[in-house]
């Protein structure tokens, strides 16, 4: 079976452009919006959570997120002292080895 040159479908192949379809055609381009989700859903928004000073410092002057030890990741706006503090932070917390210079953590 042989396709002709004028066949709308075209030789499978064959260049696709504007001399080997006529008429006008049109595209519909899809954009899928991904939105980051910096927080899993549930009980980590009802604890305060275990995040380096330092850290909580630059989130406030960048507006990046941190990670809490537990690993949920969030931008801090909310009083700590409000909430009780996460289980999995304070257990992790709890085994670190007190700092060797002297300082806060």
């Amino acid at each position: 079976m042989s396709l002709s040159p004028d066949d709308p479908f075209g030789a499978p192949g064959a260049p696709a452009g504007p001399e080997s379809s006529p008429g006008t055609s049109t595209a519909t381009l899809e954009r899928t919006e991904t939105v980051p989700q910096l927080q899993e859903p549930g009980d980590h928004e009802r604890f305060s959570h275990y995040v380096r000073k330092e850290k909580i410092l630059e989130s406030a002057l960048s507006g990046e997120p941190v990670t809490a030890l537990c690993g949920k990741i969030w931008v801090p706006g909310r009083d700590p002292k409000k909430f009780p503090v996460c289980p999995i932070c304070q257990e992790i917390y709890d085994g670190l080895r007190p700092p060797e210079d002297g300082g806060d953590e």
